[in-house]
C-alpha cells in the first residue's frame, strides 16, 4: 500500500475545505467585531475569532504539508 493512497488525499482535502470554511467564518467574526459598541464584546469577540482563523490555518496547512511529504515520497 502506497503512503499516497486516493482516501488519505480525499481525507486531507475534506479537512483542508473544512478548515477554509471555518477560515472564512473567522475573517467573517473579526468583520463583525469592528461594528460592536461594547468593549468587552469587543474584546472577546477579537480573541475568538483570532482564535478560530490560527485554528483553521493550522487545519489547512497541516493537510498540505502532509500531501506535499507523500508526493514528495513518492
Amino acid at each position: 500500500m502506497s503512503a499516497f493512497s486516493i482516501g488519505r488525499c480525499i481525507r486531507q482535502f475534506a479537512l483542508f475545505l473544512i478548515s477554509s470554511l471555518f477560515f472564512l467564518f473567522g475573517i467573517y467574526v473579526m468583520i463583525r467585531t469592528y461594528h460592536l459598541e461594547n468593549p468587552l464584546e469587543f474584546v472577546m469577540a477579537f480573541f475568538s475569532s483570532s482564535l478560530i482563523i490560527l485554528i483553521s490555518l493550522v487545519g489547512m496547512i497541516s493537510p498540505s504539508v502532509q500531501v506535499y511529504l507523500a508526493w514528495r515520497k513518492r
